[in-house]
């Protein structure tokens, strides 16, 4: 008998780490929120189910898109282009992503004002993570080179009331 009850405590436990530690659960929040495409191809559906029409094929890993509702492992979102959809929950990723918009290249600079030195410029469409945001000004992080953009030229940077 004690055996069991040290067996099913056990497996309790494991249950409890998997969901705290399952980044599918950080999803779980108020809507809308930032989440990004977690693979480099990511189906968007007409409706929230895999029986459901595929309506476009992303093939953008990072692509930040906007959560705005949920239907058990589905979300609703929205991309940068304004097109609305349903991608299951497992193919995005938690942590924010961010596109480069606007016209003409975005500087990036070496700290947060305009004065600071120019590292290099972006092109719009240009897809990274985004960092801390103050002042107008965010940090971003494209293929591991990082500096900071006015937010202004960045979609994903607005902070939404889901978003931690």
């Amino acid at each position: 008998m004690g055996l069991r009850v040290f067996a099913v405590l056990g497996l309790c436990l494991l249950l409890g780490f998997v969901i705290v530690c399952d980044p599918a659960s950080a999803q779980d929040r108020e809507v809308p929120y930032w989440a990004s495409l977690r693979y480099d191809e990511v189906r968007m559906r007409v409706g929230p189910s895999e029986e459901y029409p595929i309506e476009w094929v992303y093939k953008r890993k990072g692509l930040p898109v906007k959560v705005v509702r949920v239907r058990e492992g589905w979300r609703f979102v929205e991309d940068p282009e304004g097109t609305k959809g349903w991608i299951a929950r497992s193919q995005l990723d938690p942590d924010r992503g961010t596109i480069v918009v606007g016209e003409g290249l975005a500087d990036i600079r070496a700290a947060p004002a305009v004065a600071s030195a120019l590292r290099w410029r972006a092109e719009p469409g240009v897809v990274g993570k985004l960092g801390a945001c103050r002042e107008g000004w965010c940090e971003i992080d494209v293929a591991g080179r990082k500096g900071w953009m006015s937010a202004e030229r960045l979609w994903g940077a607005e902070t939404l009331p889901g978003d931690e």
